[in-house]
């Protein structure tokens, strides 16, 4: 069943000392704040006995998850990872870690009543098996909240109508010339209509999208700052998810 058996291979490259994804998201408050909204707009009034975070990392989103599931678990392959979200977690509610890879989860079938994917498919080229394994664990009519990396946000269709092309549905490896080279560990944007056609023939059905980050900008950061843009991003979340704009994509989906 898993396909991705390379990417699984390489997929520690997190722990990687000079990959701290905790400093990464220093100057990204912004991307974190509309992330953590839209997944409270779509949570909204929902409460899940035990939810699973995919990929979680250091549990930058594991935490804010525990205001709407009892239990929630990080499930991250990165020891590094790990190892920075015991100092991370600490002092906060308790969130229970695991190192596990997407595509082979060591969870019972149907443990979970929430999944939640966020910052994962990137890595995926082939997200089939991933997504056949939370199906797996999510207890039927369980809910899958997963954000992918759009490759057809508004940039991308201006630029591919600027080249008469259409968006292309198979994923989009974005990675540099020099990091292709050195065969890094894949970096790809997703055709959300390609996206959701796979999650139905595993057995999703779509409930909401939302478009996230869609002011993602350094010039707007500098601009306007965080704060405006949380405004803005507020109102046209669900609004601009019609066209898919921004380049994070949002999905609420049920296990049918």
């Amino acid at each position: 069943m898993v396909k991705n058996k390379k990417t699984l291979e390489r997929a520690d490259q997190y722990n990687d000392p000079n990959h701290n994804y905790l400093k990464y998201w220093e100057g990204r408050e912004y991307e974190h704040a509309a992330e953590e909204m839209a997944i409270a707009r779509l949570l909204r009034g929902k409460n899940f006995k035990k939810a699973v975070d995919v990929g979680g990392g250091y549990g930058r989103l594991s935490v804010f998850l525990r205001n709407f599931s009892d239990e929630v678990v990080l499930a991250e392959p990165s020891k590094q990872q790990l190892d920075i979200a015991e100092e991370f977690l600490k002092g906060k509610p308790k969130v229970i870690a695991k190192q596990a890879r997407a595509e082979e989860l060591p969870f019972n079938d149907e443990e979970f009543d929430l999944a939640m994917v966020v910052r994962v498919l990137h890595h995926l080229p082939d997200p089939v098996p991933a997504f056949q394994e939370i199906y797996r664990v999510l207890k039927k009519d369980g809910i899958f909240l997963l954000e992918f990396a759009n490759n057809a946000h508004f940039k991308n269709k201006l630029k591919y109508a600027s080249k008469l092309k259409k968006i292309p549905t198979e994923p989009v490896d974005i990675r540099s010339l020099a990091n292709k080279k050195k065969d890094e560990i894949p970096f790809v944007n997703h055709n959300p209509a390609t996206v959701k056609k796979q999650l139905a023939q595993i057995g999703f059905k779509l409930e909401a999208s939302l478009s996230a980050s869609n002011f993602r900008s350094s010039t707007f950061k500098k601009l306007f700052g965080s704060k405006a843009l949380l405004r803005l991003e507020k109102y046209t979340q669900k609004p601009l998810s019609k066209v898919h704009f921004g380049p994070s994509t949002v999905f609420l989906l049920r296990k049918v």
